[in-house]
């Protein structure tokens, strides 16, 4: 019988799609997640669970020995937060305590990929250039989240180099499909065109995307056939905020938001957001930083990744069509519960 598979963060987005297709495949799956966390995403599943986070290293070593492929698919995404602090320490830190895990001998002797979940925002990328793992992230002005997510590859590469971990980078754009319970921040794009709460179109805003069935099938590809020490860009295309949006809607047979917004008033809220979020203290996801992360899209090239580990994405609609009737189908339950007749 073939050694375990873990994945480190199973219910998130990405975690729960790889922990999917690891089942699907027959695998003997372990899923180690927060105790208390939400698992919806994974409830239905036959794998073996570990409750803990990244810092309890009791957990993460029993979880880990005997495994043979590790997918850490756990990261803090909330780029808008005003006190960085807790990027850090779960990009970074948590990070770091696992990977000191995955190198200790018993554990080392066993182990044939890590398997980490980096960002494309790694990738050094600028307009005009089409950027491949090749160009490097120039490190002055970074936001405060893309240098957590460059300090936390940087560190797993690292160990690859000095300390002999069997790592792969995946740096994976942003991700559409069914299966969101989280709401992840780009989701909300979807599930608020689906729910008519969204208020306008974002003009001039592009992003790099990909299917998340597609991104998680790349990390599994590079489990077998991944290169240690490499990185690979997991993007399908370059598509507007706004086609997003219309594609979602369409889908859920609802029509898109009649407004649309201008880069410079957008610019204007992200400096509201700001500003409110300065006097009150309180985090704002739309916020001049956020608004500049967005404007920073440039296209990425993902051939390496098609040469090296055989990965082939779908069109990104299909996906984004796939997250829309995910979100349709919360609205029809939601719907449904209201009208239902009481006992």
């Amino acid at each position: 019988m073939s050694a375990p598979k873990l994945v480190i963060g199973a219910n998130g987005f990405l975690g729960s799609h790889v922990t999917r297709q690891l089942v699907a495949a027959g695998a003997d799956v372990r899923a180690m997640v927060r105790g208390g966390a939400n698992t919806r995403s994974i409830d239905d599943l036959e794998v073996t669970r570990f409750h803990g986070d990244v810092f309890d290293t009791a957990t993460v070593r029993q979880a880990m020995d005997g495994c043979d492929e590790v997918y850490y698919c756990v990261v803090d995404t909330r780029a808008w937060l005003q006190d960085p602090a807790p990027l850090f320490r779960t990009n970074v830190e948590g990070l770091r305590n696992v990977l000191d895990v995955a190198v200790e001998k018993p554990i080392a002797a066993k182990l044939q990929r890590f398997v980490f979940t980096s960002s494309y925002a790694t990738v050094g990328r600028r307009h005009g250039h089409v950027a491949t793992e090749d160009d490097q992230i120039d490190r002055r002005g970074l936001t405060a989240y893309v240098e957590s997510r460059v300090q936390a590859e940087d560190m797993v590469l690292r160990y690859a180099s000095e300390n002999g971990l069997p790592a792969v980078a995946m740096c994976v754009s942003t991700t559409y499909g069914s299966g969101d319970w989280g709401r992840t921040p780009h989701g909300a794009f979807i599930a608020g065109a689906v729910f008519g709460k969204l208020p306008f179109l974002m003009n001039g805003i592009q992003l790099e995307v990909v299917g998340v069935d597609d991104a998680a099938r790349a990390l599994l590809l590079a489990a077998e056939h991944g290169r240690i020490g490499e990185r690979y860009l997991i993007s399908e295309r370059m598509i507007p905020l706004k086609e997003v949006v219309k594609i979602a809607a369409d889908e859920a047979g609802v029509p898109p938001p009649r407004r649309s917004i201008s880069v410079p008033a957008l610019y204007g809220l992200g400096a509201l957001g700001s500003l409110r979020a300065r006097l009150t203290g309180k985090d704002a996801e739309l916020s001049l930083a956020s608004v500049r992360m967005m404007r920073a899209e440039a296209h990425v090239d993902h051939s390496k990744a098609g040469r090296e580990l055989g990965w082939e994405p779908r069109p990104v609609e299909e996906s984004i069509r796939e997250a829309a009737r995910f979100w349709a189908g919360l609205k029809n339950a939601r719907q449904n519960s209201k009208t239902a007749p009481s006992e």
